[in-house]
C-alpha cells in the first residue's frame, strides 16, 4: 500500500501548479531571498549580431503526443518566457513573452548545475582539482558523509547512494526540503530542519556505493561547490566570475540566491539574462574561445560529449520523463548528452529552462519558460524541437 504524504509534506509543492506563481520565482529571484552578484566584468559587452529572416516562420514542430505545432503554439504550451536562437553565431531569433524583458535575470534551476561541472572542469584540467580525491580530503567537515565518503569524480556524476537524516531516499520530496533549506517562507509550520545548506549535506548518509547507480540529487553538485570554494579559497559567484562570466562579453551581472551562511545555491540558485547565457552557449560551441581569445581550454570544451568515464552509465533517464521511459541520455560532469548525431549537450532547469548546444549544426539556443510541473500537464519535447530548428536552419 502506497502512503500518503503529510500536510507538511504538501505544503512544499504549492505553486507548481501554477505558470504564475513559477514565473513570480523565476525571474524575481533576488527580490525573494538573499542574493549575491556575479560579475560581468569591466569590459563592454560582445557583440550579439542579429539577423532575423523570419526562417522559423511556419516551421512544424514537434509537440506533445505526437502532434505537429507551430512555433508560437510550442511556445504557449512551454509557458515560454523567451527563446533566443544562434545559428553560426548570429542571432537569428530573439523573441520574449509574458512581460520579461531582456535585461532581467532568469531563473536557471537546475541548468546551473551544468555550469559549475565546466568550472569543476577547467580547474581538473589546471590540476588545481583531483577528480578521483575523495571529497572529505578536501571538506573534512563532510568525513562520514554520503558525499564525503565519495570521490570527486562520483559528484560530477550524480554517482552516490544516500538519505537524508535517516529517511528513505525521494527525489521529489528531497527536492522541496532542500528549498526549505534556502527559502524559510517554503517552511512548514514548527520546522527543525537544517537552516543551511552544509548543515543539510550534514545529514546525508551512504546507502549503498559510490559510482555504480546514475541518482540525480542536488546535494552531489552543492558537496561540488564546498570543495571548490575550499581548493580557490572563494566564493562560487566569485569563482564562476574570474573563469567564465567576466570573459564572455556579459551585459549584465549574474547573481546566486544564498543561504542565510551566505553560501551560494550553486545547484540550482544561479540566474542571468537570456542573451548572456546565449554568449556562455556560443563560447563553448566555438571550443572555449570568444573572438579568438580562449576562455576554457579547448580540451575542456570539446570533451563534454565524449568524456563519460568508464564505470558510469552510459544511458541515463531524464529526471522528469516517467518510469517507463526508456534511459536514452548520457550524462557528464552534469552535462546532459542528448546521443545525436550532432554531438549535442544541454543545461537543464525544471520549469523549461534549457541550454542547448550543437556543435555539428552551429546551433546554440536559449529557452527561458516557467513550465508547470505535474504528471497532468504534457511536457513539450523541447530536445526534439530544438533539433528540428537546428537541422532546418543548417539545411
Amino acid at each position: 500500500m502506497t502512503g500518503m504524504s503529510t500536510l507538511a509534506d504538501l505544503v512544499w509543492a504549492r505553486g507548481y501548479t501554477d505558470p504564475a506563481w513559477a514565473r513570480r520565482h523565476t525571474t524575481s529571484g533576488r527580490e525573494l531571498v538573499p542574493s549575491r552578484s556575479v560579475w560581468r566584468g569591466s569590459g563592454g559587452p560582445s557583440a550579439l549580431t542579429a539577423t532575423p529572416s523570419g526562417a522559423l516562420d511556419g516551421l512544424a514542430l514537434p509537440g506533445p503526443h505526437g502532434r505537429t505545432l507551430t512555433l508560437d503554439e510550442l511556445l504557449a504550451q512551454a509557458e515560454t518566457d523567451a527563446l533566443l536562437v544562434l545559428h553560426r553565431g548570429s542571432l537569428v531569433h530573439e523573441q520574449y513573452l509574458h512581460g520579461y524583458r531582456p535585461h532581467v535575470p532568469h531563473f536557471n534551476a537546475s541548468a546551473a548545475k551544468s555550469y559549475l561541472g565546466l568550472v569543476a572542469a577547467v580547474l581538473a584540467h589546471q590540476g588545481q582539482l583531483d577528480r578521483n580525491t575523495q571529497v572529505s580530503k578536501y571538506v573534512p567537515e563532510l568525513t562520514g558523509t554520503a558525499f564525503g565518503e565519495a570521490q570527486v569524480d562520483h559528484l560530477l556524476h550524480m554517482g552516490t547512494r544516500m538519505s537524508y537524516a535517516g529517511r528513505p531516499y525521494d527525489k521529489a520530496l528531497e527536492a522541496q526540503r532542500y528549498f526549505a533549506v534556502l527559502a524559510p517562507q517554503l517552511r512548514p509550520y514548527a520546522y527543525t530542519g537544517p537552516a543551511t545548506i552544509r548543515e543539510h549535506l550534514a545529514t546525508a548518509r551512504s546507502t549503498g556505493e559510490p559510482g555504480v547507480e546514475f541518482r540525480y540529487e542536488n546535494g552531489n553538485v552543492e558537496a561540488l561547490a564546498e570543495v571548490l570554494r575550499r581548493v580557490t579559497g572563494t566564493t562560487t559567484s566569485a569563482l564562476l566570475s574570474e573563469t567564465v562570466w567576466s570573459r564572455i562579453g556579459a551585459e549584465e551581472d549574474a547573481y546566486y540566491v544564498v543561504d542565510a551562511d551566505g553560501t551560494e545555491a550553486a545547484c540550482g540558485g544561479f540566474s542571468a539574462t537570456a542573451r548572456d547565457l546565449a554568449r556562455f552557449g556560443e563560447m563553448i560551441r566555438c571550443g572555449g574561445a570568444v573572438a579568438g581569445r580562449q576562455v576554457v581550454p579547448e580540451a575542456v570544451a570539446s570533451t563534454i560529449v565524449s568524456g563519460v568515464p568508464d564505470g558510469y552509465p552510459r544511458r541515463v533517464r531524464f529526471p522528469a520523463a516517467p518510469p517507463e521511459a526508456p534511459a536514452t541520455l548520457s550524462y557528464h560532469d552534469l552535462w546532459w548528452i542528448p546521443n545525436d548525431p550532432y554531438g549535442s549537450f544541454m543545461a537543464s532547469g525544471i520549469h523549461g529552462q534549457r541550454l542547448f548546444v550543437s556543435p555539428a549544426l552551429d546551433l546554440v539556443i536559449v529557452h527561458y519558460a516557467s513550465q508547470v510541473v505535474s504528471p497532468a500537464v504534457p511536457q513539450v519535447p523541447l530536445v526534439q524541437a530544438f533539433l528540428t530548428i537546428g537541422t532546418h536552419l543548417q539545411g
